[in-house]
């Protein structure tokens, strides 16, 4: 296995959560031994030494003569492979006497000099290639964007040259060992650096953003890449958005190349797999148990292995970042507001640069979701900032049902939102309803078209959404008051409105808030969802294997941000602040399985409806999520030749 380079810190691991502090904190740590190190190289005098051809000086003066022999056998003792320490040691001790004389028209030089491989030599080595760069910088600013640049690409594992036959084949090496030692090394380089250039900074973005490896690179060199970056942002502050915003950026690639469904079948598949292997190999081998429990035990690191290759990468660095968000907000186990604060400030940009106009992304988002866990003020902010998107008419309609489906999928999942915030929203939202209803009373489009109302079904969804998952603490404790506030929301206005938002919402979400409405008398929506599947024509479409006849029934386009994240690493992030969707009891269960007959709804008598929707709860949270495709079928089925009052969640 390779030698880790951060541990990513997981909750409720101390020594870990320590050990990623000091490794993000290093280059704070001991900055005055460093520099009083430098210092001596800089003034250490050159050592004598004797050459054939005269010293570096005269070479590089007898070179601006004509006279170019001398020159170009220096260029090759450079070169040479099997170049010695001592050999460059004693060349570097020369450069920096010549310093003065390095200049553009030695570029050829200079690039030689910068590919050499002066990491995984002796430390004296080491010491002396930082002076000469914090030299040759200094002297020679031309040569600023090269330095940086070779430093950058010490950020990943070097390759190396294998032999597959008689063919040479490039691959990185991840198994060294020197790999974080290099990597301290490369970032007090770029602090040496930095100290006699300040405008470091300023040149080094672009060639982090160039340097980046394609994200179909190992998950190892992504990883260290990755983990280099954050380190960055550490002691240079005002590269932190900008290399927060490429993260993010490279990791919103790997999200949408890799569904929900795709990664849910691969890890289905393998442990099929799997387990029918361990069967055939437990009929030959008696201590095969034995076996496979030491192993696990040996590699515990392989449960949390993806099996979905892009998976893997993304899960990888999204526990990275999530780790390096728990490091820059938490100082010695305790919330430093103004760090957080300006964490904030930086992601919440980036979200609405990148996350918002993305759709159906799956899992990036967890690093708002996990930050706004923190504090309740952090997550107040940003629902209120969502709210003044999904509100703004300026905004596109594509932002604001985006910033809808945000708002319900968060005050949903969000175990760390106490009930009176979400009531708080519930008001905001039906208020805003209201008022939208009352403006398309008197017009002329008043009817249901998704394109003309767009931002008010995504907001009619949240609220239904949000109410699914939380109307038993909104009824909890004292039930008459909370069915109070529940009918003062008035619902059956909504619901009833000649935009009929339940004919435009997903049928899943639609078929529960049916049922509980109906089961506490706020609101019949039997009704209309029969008339709305009359409605509804069929779509025949070609395809290769024949004419088939599909229903579009997501035209909201919907999805719910915040669906459960199915990655191994970072989910352990997430879970403890997660709120998962309650199975019913025994005695709930039991009415919910029971289909609604017409007689039951004819009954004006019964207080509370004795079957709601024929529905399995405990799958509910499998299947009650964003649509598979953009415009896919959601979960619930509405069979032709049956009424949608037993429609049902199909596994």
């Amino acid at each position: 296995m390779a030698a880790p380079v951060l541990h990513t810190r997981l909750p409720g691991d101390g020594a870990a959560s320590a050990s990623a502090v000091k490794t993000l904190g290093a280059s704070r740590i001991g900055i005055s031994d460093m520099l009083t190190a430098e210092n001596n190289f800089f003034n250490s005098p050159p050592r004598k030494i004797v050459r054939f051809g005269g010293t570096v000086t005269e070479v590089l003066l007898k070179y601006r003569k004509g006279e170019t022999s001398d020159y170009e056998l220096l260029k090759n003792q450079l070169s040479d492979p099997d170049i010695k320490d001592d050999q460059i040691i004693n060349w570097l001790f020369e450069f920096r006497s010549s310093i003065m004389y390095l200049t553009k028209e030695f570029e050829q030089l200079i690039s030689i000099l910068l590919r050499l491989k002066w990491l995984n030599r002796s430390q004296t080595v080491v010491e002396e290639y930082l002076a000469f760069l914090g030299n040759l910088v200094s002297a020679q600013t031309v040569f600023l964007r090269p330095c940086l640049s070779m430093i950058a690409s010490h950020f990943v594992p070097p390759r190396v040259i294998t032999k597959e036959g008689d063919i040479d084949v490039s691959d990185s090496d991840d198994e060294d060992d020197n790999l974080p030692a290099n990597f301290d090394t490369c970032h007090r380089a770029l602090q040496i650096i930095a100290r006699y250039v300040p405008s470091t900074p300023w040149f080094l973005m672009p060639i982090l953003v160039e340097k980046f490896p394609f994200i179909r690179k190992s998950e190892r060199t992504l990883e260290c890449y990755v983990h280099n970056l954050l380190r960055i942002s550490v002691y240079f502050p005002t590269l932190r958005h900008e290399i927060l915003e490429l993260v993010i950026e490279k990791l919103l690639k790997l999200d949408v190349s890799a569904s929900r469904q795709d990664i849910e079948d691969a890890e289905e598949i393998a442990a099929q797999t799997s387990s029918g292997t361990d069967a055939m190999e437990g009929l030959f081998n008696m201590d095969e148990d034995e076996e496979t429990e030491h192993e696990t035990k040996a590699d515990p690191e392989r449960l949390d292995w993806m099996v979905h290759p892009v998976a893997e990468r993304l899960d990888i660095l999204l526990s990275l970042l999530l780790s390096y968000i728990k490091d820059v907000c938490y100082v010695d186990g305790k919330i430093d507001i103004n760090k957080t604060k300006d964490l904030y400030r930086d992601l919440i940009t980036i979200f609405d640069k990148l996350l918002l106009p993305t759709h159906a992304s799956c899992h990036v988002q967890f690093f708002m979701f996990y930050l706004c866990s923190f504090k309740l003020g952090f997550a107040e902010a940003f629902l209120e900032h969502l709210w003044k998107k999904l509100q703004d008419p300026n905004n596109p309609a594509v932002i604001r049902q985006a910033a809808g489906n945000y708002i319900g999928s968060l005050l949903a999942r969000a175990k760390f939102i106490p009930l009176i915030t979400v009531k708080s929203c519930l008001d905001l939202l039906v208020n805003w309803l209201h008022i939208y209803l009352n403006n398309q009373d008197s017009g002329t489009k008043a009817f249901c078209d998704v394109a003309l109302h767009g931002p008010f079904y995504s907001a009619c969804q949240a609220v239904f959404y949000t109410f699914v998952f939380r109307h038993k603490q909104l009824l909890s404790g004292n039930l008459k008051e909370g069915l109070r506030y529940l009918q003062s929301l008035n619902f059956e206005r909504i619901v009833m409105s000649q935009l009929n938002p339940l004919k435009i919402c997903l049928p899943s979400v639609v078929s529960f808030f049916a049922a509980i409405t109906s089961k506490y008398q706020l609101v019949f929506c039997y009704t209309i969802i029969e008339r709305n599947h009359r409605q509804m024509l069929p779509v025949i479409r070609n395809t290769a294997g024949g004419d088939s006849v599909q229903t579009c029934t997501n035209p909201l386009d919907t999805f719910f941000p915040f669906d459960p994240c199915v990655l191994k690493r970072s989910k352990k992030f997430i879970d403890p602040i997660y709120q998962i969707w309650e199975d019913m009891s025994a005695e709930e269960l039991q009415e919910f399985k029971k289909p609604i007959t017409k007689e039951v709804l004819e009954d004006e008598d019964d207080d509370f409806l004795k079957g709601e929707v024929g529905i399995t709860p405990s799958s509910y949270d499998t299947h009650f999520r964003s649509p598979s495709s953009s415009v896919g079928s959601p979960p619930v089925l509405y069979l032709p030749d049956q009424s949608p009052l037993i429609a049902r969640i199909c596994d």
